[in-house]
């Protein structure tokens, strides 16, 4: 008789849901030992763990993936899978429980990393992270790092990225087990909670209730991270067909060389993206009041010395960072807003730009002083000849990322190419990188015949105590960044401009929304100054606003559509 009690509690158990429960809940007491044996520290101890643990899961289903939406009231939701996990666990048999926890407690902590990933690109790129296309992206962004606080500070900040990622992953795995003994041991309030969390879920749900914009209270965050994201990947999957589908149309391509840029044979034409030069400069509260009186009188003192403007505006693909997809954009009049797409680009036989001026006879140059290794693109655009950081020649200090000021990189171009007598006509591209973020350290402008070879700026910045200035510093510094810049271009002009300068110079990007605020756009300024009155009225016809700064209704293109329009105004 003894031998046969075990096998009718089993059919007892697989027959009675019931009995089954009671069963796992006496299994489940067994495994803790009675609270009333332990010492009260151990029992307010494993209390704090549990709510610690609580809290550690309930943040990561209800933390919003964007950055202008972690407030704390966006916290204050019901997570839809919560409940269901709650409802799951009370009905799985106790040997599969523990496993089916910790796997969705580790897939919880993989969404996680996944959410915190978003906030980041989000608050720097104003956009997620794509699983499929932005990997190669982490290279740049410890390289930024690196620039800004040292090697040792990308070290460190890599290193800590990893314990963080696999402890988020494993301490979620812990956690979803120790909360799952818990509703098990207390099965009926856990029951009770759950449906009542439910029927809250429904309602918020039916009424669109929620305490932060866009934020619902009826949570699903977790599981619409994994379906957007799941989807994403699909459409990047599919994007290098769509991309070469594109690239496959190029109305200039065969064009003739001797019907190229007529309309600029003989001039020195120079491309100037300056760094996170974006609307918000031009138009935000917080700067259009410092950088729109640089522009106006840029104007003014052009004007004086005999040279006209006209500016109007392109949206870039990118946001925040990733400047080479917006020169890349532009050069090659193709949408270039991911890694995958810039690298099909650069190994393609695109016109760009730079490639349709030295088809037309015209020297082309690269001036890119953030660039401190081989660079394999150059030879995709066509230059002639590549200065960066290695071979400019500069003796001075950094500033913060920018490695050297943009007066320099000016000046080494005006007496290396357009000093020379004998010189033909030379178009040059230019990042100008003083008004890179984090903007902890200036230049200050210095006569054009002291620039030397730079060592003029050797003590200039110091005094700056940290890598990154603080939020509203960081704001006003970015403002005077941009003054900066945006005067050294028009000193440059008075300085050397003549009948022949013609000077193009927009913003490659927005800057981050810490700087630009939530929901600001990717709109640009572009600006073309030349003497020859000739040039401007090549592109008459565009709408743009005369001098500097751009009026809020001149029209806004895409970036990818300047090449056409460019070649076609002064084409033959």
């Amino acid at each position: 008789m003894s031998r046969q009690r075990p096998t009718d509690r089993a059919w007892e158990d697989a027959l009675t849901t019931d009995s089954r429960l009671e069963r796992e809940k006496e299994t489940e007491a067994a495994a803790d030992a009675a609270p009333t044996t332990r010492p009260r520290w151990r029992r307010v101890a494993a209390r704090a763990v549990t709510v610690s643990a609580f809290l550690f899961v309930l943040a990561a289903l209800v933390m919003p993936d964007e950055f202008a939406r972690l407030t704390p009231l966006a916290f204050v939701r019901v997570p839809i899978e919560g409940v269901v996990g709650v409802a799951l666990v009370l009905v799985v048999p106790a040997r599969w429980r523990r496993l089916a926890a910790g796997t969705a407690g580790a897939v919880l902590g993989v969404l996680t990393v996944l959410k915190v990933m978003d906030i980041g690109f989000d608050a720097v790129l104003v956009r997620p992270f794509d699983l499929v296309l932005d990997w190669p992206l982490l290279r740049p962004a410890v390289e930024f790092v690196s620039g800004s606080a040292g090697p040792a500070g990308a070290i460190g900040a890599v290193i800590v990225v990893v314990l963080l990622t696999a402890g988020v992953v494993v301490l979620m795995a812990l956690a979803a087990v120790r909360l799952s003994r818990v509703a098990v041991r207390h099965d009926r309030k856990a029951a009770g909670v759950a449906a009542v969390l439910g029927v809250t879920w429904a309602v918020c749900a039916a009424f669109g209730v929620r305490f932060v914009d866009g934020v619902p209270v009826a949570s699903g965050s977790a599981a619409v991270l994994a379906y957007d994201h799941a989807r994403a990947v699909r459409t990047s999957l599919n994007d290098k067909k769509e991309f070469a589908k594109a690239s496959a149309v190029d109305a200039f391509r065969n064009t003739p060389n001797d019907k190229l840029l007529t309309g600029l044979r003989d001039k020195n034409v120079l491309l100037a993206f300056v760094e996170s030069y974006g609307r918000s400069a031009v138009e935000s509260p917080q700067y259009a009041p410092g950088v729109d009186p640089v522009l106006d009188d840029g104007t003014r003192r052009l004007r004086a010395a005999g040279f006209s403007a006209r500016s109007g505006w392109l949206t870039s693909p990118t946001a925040g960072g990733g400047s080479w997809l917006a020169h890349s954009t532009l050069l090659s009049g193709l949408w270039v807003d991911n890694q995958q797409r810039y690298r099909t680009l650069v190994n393609s036989d695109r016109l760009t730009l730079n490639q349709a001026f030295h088809r037309a006879s015209a020297r082309t140059v690269a001036l890119m002083p953030a660039i401190t290794r081989a660079w394999p693109e150059g030879s995709f655009y066509g230059y002639d000849k590549v200065y960066d950081y290695r071979n400019l020649g500069y003796k001075g200090s950094r500033f913060s990322f920018a490695t050297m000021p943009d007066q320099y990189t000016l000046s080494f171009f005006q007496r290396t190419e357009l000093a020379r007598k004998d010189h033909g006509p030379v178009m040059a591209e230019t990042a100008l990188v003083s008004s890179h973020a984090p903007w902890a350290s200036i230049p200050r402008l210095v006569p054009w015949d002291a620039v030397g070879d730079g060592t003029v700026f050797k003590d200039m910045g110091k005094g700056y105590d940290a890598p990154w200035p603080s939020g509203g510093r960081m704001r006003d510094e970015y403002r005077k960044s941009i003054e900066y810049t945006l005067n050294t271009l028009v000193s440059y002009v008075e300085t050397y401009g003549d009948d022949d300068t013609v000077l193009v110079f927009l913003g490659d990007h927005q800057p981050a929304p810490l700087i630009t605020g939530a929901g600001a756009s990717r709109d640009v300024p572009i600006t073309i100054v030349a003497k020859d009155k000739a040039v401007l009225d090549k592109v008459s016809g565009w709408g743009w606003q005369d001098g500097l700064r751009p009026a809020r209704n001149s029209p806004v293109w895409p970036m990818s559509a300047f090449r056409d329009r460019f070649l076609t105004a002064f084409g033959g």
